[in-house]
Parts: structure tokens; sequence; C-alpha cells
């Protein structure tokens, strides 16, 4: 098993492939994903759904790793999300706390301003 930095890395890298299928298969089958501007959600049939519910206007994102740290279960990592969504590019500074279970992603808690995102996208 790899280690859980090295699958938070994996991860987020993978955003770029902007599947949702295939970033949902980290989570655990009870994993939630919180991302602090809305409503945690839990289960991985609906985070497919809402995952792929935002990557659907998305045309491309590539996510970098500033500051990773990590502890036991736990991995934060400080990042700057480059994406662009319906021709406009947005760069949005985020920190993610993962909580990591037999190599799965348990809960995943992202912060950031969900004004900067807004303002870019318009």
């Amino acid at each position: 098993m790899d280690d859980n930095e090295s699958v938070i890395r994996r991860f987020i890298a993978d955003w770029s492939s902007l599947d949702a299928d295939k970033l949902v298969e980290y989570f655990t089958d009870d994993g939630v994903y919180h991302n602090m501007p809305s409503q945690p959600v839990a289960g991985r049939a609906k985070l497919r759904r809402f995952i792929g519910a935002f990557l659907a206007g998305w045309e491309r994102t590539d996510w970098q790793i500033l500051n990773l740290v990590g502890r036991g279960d736990i991995v934060i990592a400080e990042r700057l999300d480059r994406t662009v969504v319906a021709g406009k590019p947005v760069d949005l500074p985020c920190c993610g706390v993962f909580e990591l279970r037999g190599g799965k992603i348990a809960v995943w808690r992202d912060y950031f301003d969900l004004a900067t995102y807004t303002r870019a996208v318009g």
C-alpha cells in the first residue's frame, strides 16, 4: 500500500483528467467531501454526482501543490488550482485536509474563498 501522502499527490494530479469516476475511486465507500462553502456530500454515488456537476463546466484544470504535509492518516495539501471554466481562467488558492483510512480518502475538507472563484467565472 502506498503511503497517504503519495495517495493524495496522485489524487490531486488526477483532477486534470476531469473524470469524476476516476476521482471517486480514491474515496472509501462512505467517504465525505466537504467543499466548505457547501454542505458535506457522503457516499460514492453522491460524490460522483457532486463532482461530476462542477466538472461539467470545466475545460481543463491543473492543481499545483504548494505544500503537502502528513502525519499518520492526516494529510494537508496547500494548492493553487488553475482551472478554465467556460473559457475563463480561475486561479484558486485552496487548502485541503484529508483523513485517510486504508489508503482511501474517508474525509476531505477543502477551504477556499468562494468569491475568488465566482468573480473569475463572472
